[in-house]
């Protein structure tokens, strides 16, 4: 996670919580004018709407107050979704057995990008099973990793 989103995390963190829901993660993308500042939000009854509106209203606000980032930008506020990104991996851990789409900073066993079912997570290291072959992973060299939905 980068520098900046790890102070949003850090910032944005006890708001989300005070109003009942946990936050998944924060992303910052860069795009001169048109950056925007996702915050993913869970519950375990769903997201919805007027959820993602309550939240947006209260990070907004602290955000205005804080002003950690120096640029323009666009605030989303959603639920991860099926294809939910993971920000670590202990967030892995309640999805093993499901298929992860990953992509790292530097290749490793020749491959940069894979899917992989999730097979074990031990601290910051995650397990794979990728084309029938164990994959072991730091989640330090990860650059994106989201779930990969099975549709039944």
């Amino acid at each position: 996670m980068a520098r900046i989103e790890e102070r949003l995390v850090t910032m944005i963190e006890p708001a989300v919580a005070a109003l009942g829901f946990e936050l998944w993660g924060v992303e910052f993308v860069r795009a001169g004018k048109h950056s925007t500042l996702r915050v993913y939000i869970d519950h375990e009854d769903g997201i919805g709407v007027d959820d993602c509106a309550d939240v947006s209203h209260q990070v907004s606000a602290l955000l205005d107050v804080e002003d950690p980032i120096n640029s323009e930008y666009y605030l989303e506020v959603s639920s991860p979704g099926m294809e939910r990104p993971f920000f670590s991996a202990a967030q892995m851990q309640n999805y093993l057995g499901e298929t992860a789409a990953v992509e790292l900073t530097m290749a490793q066993q020749n491959r940069r990008k894979f899917k992989g079912v999730i097979k074990a997570v031990d601290g910051n290291s995650v397990e794979f099973e990728v084309e029938g072959e164990p994959m072991t992973v730091n989640y330090s060299a990860v650059k994106k990793a989201h779930l990969v939905p099975q549709l039944n």
